[in-house]
């Protein structure tokens, strides 16, 4: 077995030219069967260095897949600028649907537009399955047999999750809810042309964010681990949010 600053150097190295993350197994699979390391040494020589990089620009993070090297989210604004593409935009629309799969799986398409009251756009779940982040888990044993859809593990790695458990609680999201009516009823004490002004930008704002759904959206009321999905745009307080590129992954498509 090579020696532990060896080992240890090995496994940087490995994380850092992996480009995603690396499980326990494919760190073992570097070695020859006779020096593997076993999971317990691999996991203190993880938890090692992640004290190394304490108060540094990355950090080794475990996901759902297994541990990779990544930009802390505090520096992420100014490293994302290395990359000209801007990240993709989805409607809210969209991240209510996605919120609903996560929060209620497994869950049929017909289920998501009972509990949102609208329908659901077939490009809305077209884009989830190709981004990854949702499958088909089964079909309900109904008439018509409908698809039931869950998350992947691609899903809690773009999140930055191990577990559908790390996802916000309930009380958590109603907190940021309370915020942002906060800042609405601050914001309502402004001039009236200016509230004219920024209504006819949100309405235009709002029109392209509904751009890929068939129907009118629902309002966002948050989300909750207790199951009773509501919507995961609630925090981001717009019609719209950035889902792009991760800010805080040190890899991005096509580098390292």
């Amino acid at each position: 077995m090579a020696e532990p600053e060896a080992l240890k150097n090995i496994i940087e190295a490995a994380l850092l030219a992996a480009g995603g993350s690396l499980s326990l197994d494919g760190m073992q699979a570097l070695f020859e069967e006779h020096e593997q390391p076993d999971k317990k040494r691999l996991r203190e020589i993880l938890e090692a260095l992640a004290r190394d990089y304490e108060g540094r620009g990355i950090e080794i993070r475990e996901v759902a897949s297994g541990w990779r090297i990544q930009v802390r989210q505090e520096v992420s604004p100014w490293v994302s600028r290395l990359w000209s593409e801007r990240p993709p935009r989805y409607s809210r629309a969209l991240l209510e649907t996605l919120a609903l799969i996560a929060y209620r799986q497994p869950i049929t398409r017909g289920e998501i537009e009972d509990i949102r009251g609208v329908s659901v756009s077939s490009n809305i779940i077209k884009t989830l399955i190709e981004r990854e982040w949702i499958r088909v888990l089964g079909h309900r044993d109904v008439p018509g047999r409908p698809a039931l859809y869950g998350t992947t593990r691609e899903f809690l790695d773009y999140f930055n999750l191990k577990s559908l458990d790390e996802l916000p609680s309930l009380a958590e999201i109603r907190d940021l809810d309370e915020i942002n009516r906060e800042l609405e009823l601050e914001g309502a004490e402004a001039p009236a042309d200016s509230s004219a002004q920024g209504t006819a930008a949100e309405d235009e704002e709002r029109k392209t964010a509904d751009g890929d759904s068939d129907a009118p959206q629902a309002s966002a009321n948050g989300t909750g681990n207790d199951r009773q999905a509501e919507p995961m745009a609630a925090a981001a307080g717009d019609d719209e949010a950035d889902v792009g590129a991760p800010a805080t992954q040190a890899e991005a498509e096509g580098h390292g």
